[in-house]
């Protein structure tokens, strides 16, 4: 132990590959930040302009509607649908700069409409540098993931187009700090560690609890049981340690996420809208809550066949992309920053240039095509500045043509593994911790090494 101490490189050593990696994602979330602005300095109180800018947020409006800029979002007494829509540790998050923006900026006596706006940039501000902050994390984080031969893969993470356009829509790169921390603890063996960060991503953002599946289906294939049950039983005591606390003392705080996801409509983004819009039978006026899970459920049957079925083990990030992006998919709300998701999993499932430049072109179009949309919608009505519903849906078809597009390569590539681009160089899977060189333990087909 001691000699291979010894003969480990300095940590400065180690840190220099990604020293890079770190300015560029700066830089992408420095023109994350300039992208926005015409909205920081005004636009944002000006629904036309916001759009016509192409710089909505909802760091701003959140900060006035959901009581930030008085009290707790929680505990707050205000009637049930005004409590705040996201988990607790988004939501504490979301409060932690509403004191900073307070005590920056205080507000004492009289009401002050040009004191809350300047109180509210505040507000933006420190959340944008913490969410850039994030964005550098999880491309380092992702960095680490990939391993030395793909490090520079992360560099999509960092600078691409769809990334740049809705870094600061929403909090997203809290979570996604926390998922590439979880697959890297994961990588590196430390289960309870991967755990609570998993916990931690749950309780800040729902889609993260996908990857349980991906972890329980590998876990399936290969017997490595005590490591995915140390996970696990670190996930749920993390996620309990954190939401405990609101249930017990703000209840209907606490259940406002719960109670509005289950509730939500079909919104804008989703495949669903199109079949409303357009009044398709059945499609269009089925139950979209119910007809949404039982499409995921069989996606999620067909990946689950096809992890136990594939000639030889799937590489963890392969499983982990194919079951988000199912969830993406039928979901009833796909919101333009959800792309923040998908973006280190797709280049970590595959980081082939072709089919991400083509889905970045069908995302950065639907990020123009939703604000050009609702430039048309009521109560504002402008067909002169937007988009109709055909122009509109082209956007929608494209994001799911291109997703689909690259679920079909990597499940070409888990059915032939000799053109996994990440296994080539005898590799298995870097990312897979106790998963990497696991003999099979259980599955439906013959493994082929």
């Amino acid at each position: 132990m001691k000699a291979s101490t010894e003969l480990r490189p300095p940590l400065t050593a180690r840190a220099v590959p990604y020293l890079p990696l770190g300015v560029l994602a700066a830089l992408g979330a420095t023109l994350a930040y300039v992208f926005r602005l015409p909205c920081r300095t005004g636009a944002w109180n000006n629904q036309v302009s916001t759009y016509t800018n192409f710089c909505y947020t909802d760091i701003y409006p959140l900060y006035f509607s959901r009581q930030l800029s008085s009290q707790n979002p929680y505990f707050a007494q205000v009637p049930f649908d005004q409590h705040i829509e996201y988990p607790v540790v988004l939501g504490e998050v979301m409060q932690a700069f509403s004191w900073l923006a307070r005590w920056i900026e205080p507000i004492r006596g009289v009401r002050d409409p040009a004191r809350e706006a300047a109180q509210a940039v505040w507000f933006y501000d420190a959340t944008v540098v913490f969410l850039g902050i994030c964005l550098v994390a999880g491309v380092l984080l992702m960095a680490a993931v990939a391993g030395p031969t793909r490090r520079w893969d992360a560099l999509w993470y960092a600078l691409a187009p769809s990334v740049v356009l809705a870094a600061y829509i929403n909090w997203d790169l809290v979570a996604g700090a926390l998922s590439m921390g979880m697959l890297l603890a994961w990588a590196r063996r430390r289960q309870a560690l991967a755990g609570v960060l998993l916990g931690l991503a749950i309780a800040t953002k729902f889609y993260p609890l996908m990857f349980v599946g991906a972890l329980f289906l590998l876990t399936l294939r290969t017997a490595r049981w005590r490591p995915f049950l140390v996970t696990m039983g670190s996930a749920v005591a993390a996620w309990l340690v954190v939401n405990v606390p609101f249930m017990v003392l703000a209840w209907d705080g606490w259940r406002r996420f719960y109670v509005f996801s289950q509730e939500r409509g079909v919104d804008w983004g989703s495949p669903w809208l199109f079949f409303q819009t357009k009044g398709w039978p059945v499609l269009g006026e089925a139950d979209v809550s119910a007809l949404g899970v039982a499409s995921l459920a069989v996606l999620c049957l067909g990946i689950a066949v096809l992890t136990l079925a594939a000639p030889r083990r799937p590489r963890l990030a392969q499983i982990c992309f194919l079951t988000l992006a199912a969830f993406m998919m039928t979901n009833k709300v796909w919101s333009p920053q959800f792309v923040l998701w998908l973006v280190p999993l797709a280049v970590l499932a595959r980081p082939n240039w072709k089919p991400l430049a083509l889905w970045q072109v069908a995302e950065v179009w639907y990020f123009f095509a939703i604000w050009l949309y609702l430039l048309s919608q009521p109560p504002l009505d402008r067909d002169d500045l937007g988009i109709g519903d055909d122009t509109y849906f082209t956007a929608v078809w494209g994001r799911v043509l291109t997703i689909g597009i690259m679920m079909a390569f990597v499940v070409r590539d888990i059915l032939r593994p000799h053109k996994d681009l990440v296994r080539r160089g005898d590799l298995d899977d870097q990312g897979g911790g106790v998963f990497d060189e696991a003999p099979d333990r259980f599955t439906l087909a013959p493994s082929v090494r």
